[in-house]
């Protein structure tokens, strides 16, 4: 998709592997929503809660949302993370002790309590126009009534579907005769369509008190969890003070700890002691720095990122000059380092969008269930299927990131934000787990340093330092390969595209937005 430029309002929407057909179904929704009179924030809770229904291996109630929030009226950038917690009944001596040597990747100890529901109401209720139970009708009608599934989603969905078959109301809920449902199938959730309608009529706080509290515990202790109805009643979303770095002139916002949105501002401060103005955008001395700056950063992140309710994370000093200026002195221009390279392990799946409205308000806005299908497990009393957020974690003795009793974990997902001279400059985010950092560096320096519109930003080649290799899409150039085999990174093609991102950038009063063509996202305005 080309970069547009149009007044107004605008969205621009992608996930992880959706069709076009969910996506534009989504984007229809929101720009119905901005069409009638809501604003920004209103449009990215329908359009997020629509895809949890339409898109169930992505996001959906069951997950996490993290967002940012530019106010026009304040001149003001909020940060609201929700990320549920582990059950108080878990920790790593529990674990350990139950033979475990991590946290199950899609077991039901990686299921921490979901904070999509209650965040998309603090949303709404601080910037909101428009109620929840408005919010969550387009959803409400495509679990009742049904939607039709497709092609891309079902090609994904076939990849899954031995693991979804593990357990009855997953197997029962998401295949078809055991088997995932093709192109075109029309699909409903009659059980996740009751649920949002008890959300929809006796609010939030439904989906964490009551019958439905009740029915998800029970659904998670009859697998073995360790699960209780106050873990849910207990956990609130949080109003976070976003973490800022400057980068060239534009500052730069990210969601604090636990979130890793720190690793991207620190890659920032890293890059920004280098001069790319002469720097091929997709040449090897371009993505050598990338690589080494994303090692030092990703290493400071899994040492230190946690809940900071249960630990001193040192984000100040992660994000000083004279930390910047350590980690830089450690990049050689011409050969690559032999620090351990970071794994990129852990949940991938994820949907990011970003919305604008004619007052000028911008939402930067995440959901996700982490991997795909979460944990693989759904209730069979509510049709909620639950994240596996809690994989996050790790059980090695003193780490701060360690799992424990009501901890957040180490979480992925990272909406990002950036203003020059105190006006929104950027509303951003790439998707892909670990990835993110690095392709929401990349996309930033492609505007600011290369000159590039969002959606040439978005769409130039990329790549990921793996322990296996640099891993290349298979755009990037032979001869940036080359130079980065000699200065000792191995180098093989990458067997999936890296991430997938959407953006809004206004220019002198008009909006650009952009929708990475690696996913099946799209950017509309009215």
């Amino acid at each position: 998709m080309r970069d547009f430029h149009l007044p107004g309002r605008s969205v621009a929407l992608g996930t992880r592997g959706a069709a076009a057909t969910s996506h534009q179904q989504a984007t229809l929704t929101a720009i119905d929503v901005l069409r009638n009179g809501g604003n920004a924030v209103d449009a990215a809770v329908a359009a997020s809660a629509l895809l949890g229904v339409i898109e169930p291996h992505s996001t959906g109630i069951g997950g996490d949302c993290f967002a940012l929030v530019w106010v026009a009226s304040e001149r003001k950038l909020y940060g609201i993370n929700g990320s549920g917690h582990a059950p108080a009944g878990l920790s790593a001596e529990w674990l350990k002790a139950e033979g475990f040597s991590s946290v199950p990747v899609d077991g039901v100890h990686s299921v921490t309590v979901p904070g999509s529901v209650r965040t998309w109401n603090m949303l709404l209720d601080r910037f909101g126009k428009r109620s929840l139970a408005q919010m969550l009708e387009p959803a409400i009608d495509a679990a009742e009534h049904g939607f039709p599934v497709a092609e891309r989603i079902a090609w994904d969905w076939r990849m899954f579907a031995e693991k979804l078959a593990r357990h009855p109301a997953t197997r029962e809920q998401f295949l078809i005769e055991g088997r995932a449902p093709a192109t075109g199938t029309l699909l409903r959730y009659p059980l996740l369509a009751r649920t949002l309608r008890t959300i929809a009529a006796d609010g939030a706080d439904a989906f964490y008190r009551g019958p439905l509290a009740t029915d998800m515990v029970a659904s998670l202790n009859e697998l073995g969890g360790r699960h209780e109805v106050a873990d849910f009643t207990d956990w609130q979303p949080a109003f976070v003070d976003p973490v800022k770095v400057d980068y060239r002139g534009v500052d730069v916002y990210q969601i604090p700890p636990n979130g890793q949105g720190v690793t991207a501002a620190m890659m920032l401060n890293i890059l920004k002691g280098f001069d790319h103005s002469s720097l091929d955008p997709a040449g090897a001395e371009r993505f050598h720095l990338q690589i080494e700056a994303y090692r030092l950063a990703a290493a400071a992140r899994d040492a230190y990122v946690a809940d900071p309710d249960f630990a001193d994370v040192p984000t100040a000093r992660m994000l000083s000059e004279d930390y910047a200026d350590a980690m830089r002195a450690r990049i050689d221009l011409k050969r690559a380092m032999t620090d351990p390279v970071p794994e990129p392990i852990g949940p991938a799946d994820t949907v990011y969008l970003t919305t604008a409205d004619s007052e000028g308000n911008f939402c930067s806005f995440i959901n996700s269930i982490a991997g795909a299908f979460g944990s693989f497990i759904a209730c069979p009393r509510t049709g909620v299927l639950f994240q596996n957020r809690g994989s996050n974690f790790t059980l090695a003795e003193g780490h701060p990131n360690q799992v424990g009793p009501r901890k957040r974990s180490l979480h992925t997902i990272i909406p990002g934000f950036a203003t020059r001279n105190g006006a929104p400059y950027l509303s951003f985010g790439v998707m892909h787990g670990f990835y993110q950092p690095v392709g929401q560096v990349q996309v930033l320096q492609n505007i600011v340093d290369f000159g590039m519109d969002v959606q040439q930003a978005l769409t130039l080649g990329r790549g990921l330092r793996t322990p296996a290799g640099f891993e290349a899409e298979r755009s990037l150039p032979g001869a940036t390969l080359a130079g980065l085999l000699e200065r000792g990174h191995p180098v093989r093609m990458a067997n999936m595209a890296w991430g997938g991102g959407q953006a809004i950038m206004p220019v002198a009063g008009v909006l650009h937005a952009g929708s990475d063509p690696r996913k099946d996202g799209v950017a509309l305005a009215y």
